[in-house]
């Protein structure tokens, strides 16, 4: 298998073994958003840019508390992540265009999940041809930014959406999401 250099991961893929805690926890508990990559801080969950993306644009919807099963969320919890869920496809389609999107969850380590103690719902735009031969053929995979060019690329488009949202809840409608700090 043949590599290319992606040298904004070397920190994280470094520290990956050594790290004791939950990535998500850790997230929500930071003060700093650009070094966790969250793009957006709601009541009950955030977005956050995945460090491994499948895709530029690959983000991850998680609870602020430490759950691993989807089907114990709170009735709170489950309706901000779906709000959430239409924001990231929003905000994903006017900064990448893609032709479509990959959402979803691997609830479980049998099933994948790289980090089972927290659920998370993944949010990964996809183009017509996408998946190209690169991997197959040269085990390579291609992308076209970085993470903090993803980051400020999108984060505000996720600013924009809460004052949009914001404004739009008025007149004694409460919006769903507050800012990130």
């Amino acid at each position: 298998m043949r590599y290319i250099s992606a040298p904004w991961r070397a920190e994280y893929v470094r520290n990956a073994l050594k790290m004791k805690g939950c990535v998500f926890c850790e997230a929500v508990k930071g003060g700093d958003d650009r070094a966790a990559a969250v793009l957006f801080r709601g009541r009950r969950n955030f977005v956050l840019l995945n460090r491994y993306p499948y895709t530029p644009g690959h983000l991850m919807i998680a609870p602020n508390r430490h759950t691993a099963d989807f089907a114990a969320a709170r009735p709170d919890e489950a309706a901000e992540l779906a709000e959430l869920l239409r924001t990231a496809l929003r905000v994903l389609r006017k900064a990448y265009a893609p032709h479509g999107f990959n959402a979803g969850m691997n609830l479980g380590p049998s099933a994948g999940a790289g980090v089972a103690g927290h659920y998370h719902l993944h949010v990964i735009p996809r183009w017509t041809g996408d998946a190209n031969f690169m991997p197959i053929v040269g085990g390579t995979r291609v992308f076209i930014e970085d993470l903090d060019t993803t980051y400020r690329r999108l984060r505000p488009l996720f600013d924009r959406d809460r004052a949009r949202r914001e404004r739009a809840g008025r007149g004694g409608k409460r919006p769903i999401a507050v800012p990130s700090r």
